[in-house]
């Protein structure tokens, strides 16, 4: 998907847009359980269905020459990708991975321009959907470019807490939190300088985290810390 550039919007729930009794209830396929570690598709598979994740998490990635692997993005519940196969896209150009049990529905490109066609509102939410994308993709290209690895570890974070998070108090939770590989995957780093980061934020009492969750005490501090190697 356009080459190993393309970046995936989070929070999008399209259970609403795409309910079965608001556009018909004969165009979803089966809903496919994916068990942990299964994947949706692979490169050079036929890009010729749309994916929407009710329920679990999904990577998307891609493997580069030598056999490492780039994490583009990990979507949760709600989300929908595999979009490209609607502007053309013959074959994929990177995996889509269950990172835990997951359920998925499959609509065919066809039928997808045929929904758009017939609901104004679903074309208007697949162009912002890809608008944001590759608006999202232009700020992670600039991140490289522009800023040291902590910079962009700390933002991740930051960002992380502010889209998934959860307000408890004056603190806030993120559950189903990532591995530090993962990170270092999403943020083009390495995984002793994830784990070195997020120690240094926990000793400063700025968060606490385990392999199940995300806890930042002080999202002002967070900011400050970002701001500071900004």
């Amino acid at each position: 998907m356009k080459d190993q550039a393309l970046w995936f919007l989070e929070n999008i729930d399209v259970t609403g847009i795409f309910c079965p009794k608001k556009l018909g209830s004969g165009a979803f396929h089966v809903d496919k359980r994916y068990r942990k570690g299964e994947y949706v598709y692979m490169p050079d598979d036929a890009a010729d269905k749309i994916f929407f994740l009710f329920d679990g998490r999904i990577k998307i990635g891609a493997y580069g020459d030598s056999g490492k692997e780039i994490t583009k993005a990990i979507l949760g519940r709600g989300e929908v990708f595999g979009e490209l196969a609607v502007l053309g896209e013959k074959t994929r150009r990177d995996f889509a991975q269950a990172m835990e049990d997951t359920t998925v529905c499959m609509i065919s490109a066809n039928e997808m321009k045929t929904l758009m066609q017939d609901h104004s509102t679903l074309s208007l939410f697949l162009m912002k959907m890809m608008g944001s994308r590759m608006l999202e993709m232009e700020n992670r290209l600039e991140a490289l470019v522009f800023k040291d690895s902590r910079t962009r570890i700390i933002e991740f974070i930051r960002d992380l807490a502010q889209k998934k998070g959860q307000r408890v108090g004056y603190e806030t939770l993120v559950r189903k939190f990532l591995t530090h590989q993962e990170i270092a995957n999403l943020t083009a780093t390495s995984r002793q300088t994830v784990t070195t980061v997020l120690n240094d934020l926990r000793n400063k009492n700025i968060l606490t985290f385990n392999r199940r969750r995300l806890l930042v005490r002080d999202m002002k501090l967070l900011e400050q810390e970002a701001g500071q190697v900004a």
